[in-house]
């Protein structure tokens, strides 16, 4: 009884949480808001509320948008800015015609104090999005296709959001533009507007009432022009096609609250959530006098900076003197002046400056700075030119026809952009003077003072350098013999070094030649370890292809810093691999241990991984079912060689498809020996609490226990035959059941007598489909869970080889899905791309 009485109070608790909780962000026929039961609309990721509101201390109540998980109350977006309801009398609703209205419930006429006026909406729906956008949304009835008819992003206010688009829409005649407030208490439109002016090349004008009183310059490639890098962190975007032309801004980080707000007062603020100060930081550019929309006049150029704002442009002089801020006109020209064709007139460059007003301008795409002086030197009305893509070197210009206007000279070069201005012969003769004066009386100047310094200084540089490379190079000899001492120490083989100056009769037992590579040798064989030499990266570092002087291919293996393997794994793969000879394990070549370089010399493998080819859709392919099976025997083979047949028992630990490399034969090599183990020889299992391997190819015995034997590497076998098969990732294809990976996928198919269907598509129909049923059958046994039900490698080769009758294989269990195993318990790195990864077991 008393079980049942709190089971009810607990489902009591339970509906009065989630019953009260009402909100939503769709309004549909049957659900409005009502602003007398305070209703609002809330977006899917809690960032934006919809709902009545009152500004300041303003009793009107308006429709309007707000950031809702930050403690100051922020309007985004008003829809009734000009019709306010005077009471708690509205409610918000998809009207009879299907529009979204507001209506005012003491009106009793019963007319709709807002709509979006959307014509021929027969089923609509209304939503709040997570950008903070409320959408109407029109459903066919027919097919039951929507199509968005209207959004709060086509008609914005005083604010301006992360997506929105401020410009036209050329196919409806649509214009965005953002309008500040009356005041903190009155949304009603301001005086002030921020608009996109589509005259010559598109670009902001600020304008109070409808004169401009500050102008942002067209886009340059990278940004604003009026708007410097130095003093704007938003990332802006332009886009300029047949359909529309509009500018918007981005925020690289999307959990951060941000927004450019046009203020009541004319000023234009960007404005970030500061989370802990729990308030709104606004920053705005450096700006200065000059800013003023034409402060100077036509062909002047405004300098906060000097004595005096405004001075006239290269080619023009002042009216009067003393009335230097009314005009600037043009100076009489040369006699020899001839437009267009030639006469010495040309081009001077101004460095860092806010272009000319660009309404005059012409944009001319695809041509260089170059090409576009060359246009506008035809031309005799063009009075200078710029570049329209700053990033591009200048692949696209814009060129004026008229008075310059508007221009500002920047404190840092990077903040403007170069513009040139058109000039006669006499007044580009005189700047060149002007120039080369300055400049040869700086050199003379430095030629006189910094001449004997220079010479003393150089003399002790050199003298430096020499005692300092005679110390090296014998410091240099010694650290390189200490550190293949070191490599030696301890090593359960002997190596020969190819270069040492006494080497060991290297014909006795066991003894191994190893050549030992300078730096500059590596360095000069992969040009310096260019990206364009690099194969790939893995758990150890960066692997580059090389060609050594005497025309001989290498893959370089270079131990990154910041690698999960070290000194241990390096010395491990380079004294194991270089005692181990098998046609299908890689061969390596030396290594070079130098200064804080340690790498790997391996022969080159031209075809890659296997990896490379099962697993993409075109290359898949080139590998038919005959090239497959022999490269599973080849496998088997090597395998085998290191269980058994070599010297040394050796257990892989990480045998995967991206460590089977092939050669120009694709016959497989098995590469990758730094996390291999050696066995003595009555030794059949060891434990470890460093497990290195990578998810997919671990047995379960190794990767939750660290035990690991023979059995394991058969594990690993048996997944590469399977993937082998099917061109299939044993994780990472199995969308729809994250918990699935390829072992349990194949065996459900075999337990139901459809194995084929695993078999890869481009192996076609003619493949013998017996012998392929067979191999993912001894792929079955191989990953087995148990590692006593797994055969040996001698065993497996044999069922490959022979027509006996195989052994059932069991039903696997055991998985580990990538999802729950990203990172490593000890470090927290992850494994990406199936590098090799180090973690610690759980027990």
């Amino acid at each position: 009884m008393r079980s049942e009485t709190s089971f009810g109070a607990v489902m009591l608790v339970l509906l009065l949480l989630f019953g009260c909780s009402n909100t939503t962000d769709t309004l549909t026929r049957n659900r409005f808001i009502s602003d007398a039961k305070d209703e609002v609309l809330v977006s899917s990721n809690g960032n934006f509320r919809l709902g009545f509101f009152s500004p300041g201390k303003s009793p009107n109540r308006y429709i309007g948008i707000w950031f809702n998980k930050i403690s100051v109350f922020t309007i985004v977006w008003v829809a009734n800015r000009n019709n306010p309801i005077k009471n708690k009398t509205g409610v918000f609703k998809i009207a009879d015609d299907g529009n979204i209205a507001i209506f005012d419930t003491d009106n009793e006429g019963g007319l709709a104090l807002w709509s979006t006026n959307v014509s021929a909406i027969s089923n609509s729906t209304a939503q709040l999005l997570p950008s903070g956008n409320l959408v109407l949304i029109a459903t066919n009835g027919l097919d039951h296709s929507s199509t968005v008819v209207w959004q709060s992003f086509d008609h914005p206010t005083g604010t301006l959001l992360p997506g929105m688009k401020l410009g036209f829409d050329r196919r409806r005649g649509l214009n965005r533009f953002l309008t500040c407030w009356r005041s903190g208490d009155d949304p009603a439109p301001g005086n002030y507007s921020l608009k996109v002016d589509l005259r010559g090349s598109p670009q902001f004008f600020l304008y109070k009432n409808s004169a401009p009183i500050w102008r942002d310059g067209p886009w340059n490639g990278r940004t604003l022009n009026g708007i410097p890098p130095s003093s704007s962190r938003l990332n802006w975007s332009f886009i300029d096609n047949q359909d529309e032309v509009y500018y918007s801004i981005s925020v690289a980080d999307t959990s951060t609250f941000e927004r450019l707000v046009l203020f009541p007062v004319g000023a234009i603020l960007r404005a970030i959530w500061q989370p802990h100060a729990k308030e709104w930081a606004y920053f705005v550019g450096s700006q200065d006098r000059c800013d003023e929309y034409s402060r100077c006049g036509a062909s002047a150029i405004c300098n906060s900076n000097n004595t005096e704002d405004c001075t006239c442009l290269p080619g023009f002089e002042p009216q009067a003197p003393q009335d230097l801020f009314k005009k600037c006109v043009e100076k009489e020209k040369s006699h020899a002046y001839t437009c267009g064709k030639g006469g010495g007139e040309g081009f001077i460059k101004l460095t860092g400056v806010k272009i000319p007003d660009a309404r005059i301008s012409h944009l001319y795409k695809n041509v260089s700075l170059q090409e576009c002086e060359r246009e506008c030197f035809n031309q005799c009305n063009c009075t200078g030119y710029a570049s329209a893509d700053v990033n591009a070197g200048g692949r696209g210009c814009y060129a004026w026809y008229g008075e310059l206007n508007d221009i500002k000279q920047y404190n840092f070069n990077e903040d403007g952009q170069d513009f040139y201005v058109r000039v006669d012969a006499v007044e580009l003769a005189a700047n060149m003077r002007k120039n080369s004066n300055g400049f040869h009386g700086m050199k003379r100047t430095l030629v006189i003072i910094f001449l004997p310094v220079a010479l003393g200084l150089l003399l002790f540089i050199s003298c430096s350098y020499f005692f300092w490379r005679k110390n090296a190079k014998r410091k240099g000899l010694k650290q390189k013999q200490k550190n293949r001492e070191m490599l030696l120490l301890d090593s359960p083989t002997n190596l020969t070094n190819k270069n040492s100056p006494n080497p060991n009769n290297h014909e006795q037992s066991g003894m191994v030649e190893l050549t030992f590579y300078d730096l500059d040798t590596i360095a000069a064989a992969t040009d310096n370890f260019s990206l364009s030499r690099k194969l790939g990266e893995g758990g150890f570092g960066p692997v580059y292809k090389g060609q050594l002087s005497n025309g001989q291919d290498i893959a370089v293996k270079r131990l990154s810093r910041n690698s999960g393997q070290g000194v241990v794994e390096f010395k491990n793969e380079l004294l194991l691999i270089a005692k181990l000879q098998h046609r299908n394990l890689v061969r390596v070549l030396g290594c070079c241990i130098e200064n804080e370089e340690t790498m790997l010399i391996y022969e080159y493998m031209p075809n890659k991984s296997l990896d490379y080819f099962i697993f993409d859709e075109t290359r898949k392919s080139f590998l038919d079912w005959k090239r497959r099976r022999e490269i599973i025997d080849g496998i088997a083979r090597g395998i085998l060689y290191l269980h058994q047949d070599s010297r040394l028992r050796i257990i892989h630990r990480d045998l995967k498809a991206s460590n089977i490399l092939l050669d120009n034969e694709l016959n497989p090599k098995i590469s990758d020996f730094g996390t291999a183990r050696i066995f003595g020889g009555n030794q059949s299992e060891a434990k470890t609490k460093r497990v290195m391997g990578t998810y997919g190819y671990m047995s379960p015995e190794y990767a939750l226990d660290g035990l690991f034997s023979v059995k394991s590497d058969v594990f690993s076998f048996g997944v590469i035959v399977l993937e082998l098969i099917s061109s299939k990732k044993n994780f990472g294809f199995f969308h729809e059941d994250p918990y699935s990976n390829l072992i349990r996928y194949v065996w459900k198919l075999w337990s139901e007598g459809r194995a084929i269907e695993i078999i890869d598509p481009s192996l076609g129909d003619s493949c013998p489909t017996c012998e392929i049923l067979r191999c993912i059958q001894v792929g079955l046994l191989c990953v087995q869970d148990s590692a006593i039900d797994r055969p040996t490698m001698s065993s497996v080769i044999f069922m490959l080889s022979n027509e006996t009758n195989l052994s059932s294989p069991k039903q696997p269990v055991f998985t580990i899905p990538r999802s729950q195993n990203r990172k490593s318990p000890e470090t927290g790195s992850s494994s990406i791309n199936e590098v090799t990864v180090t973690m610690l077991s759980g027990r």
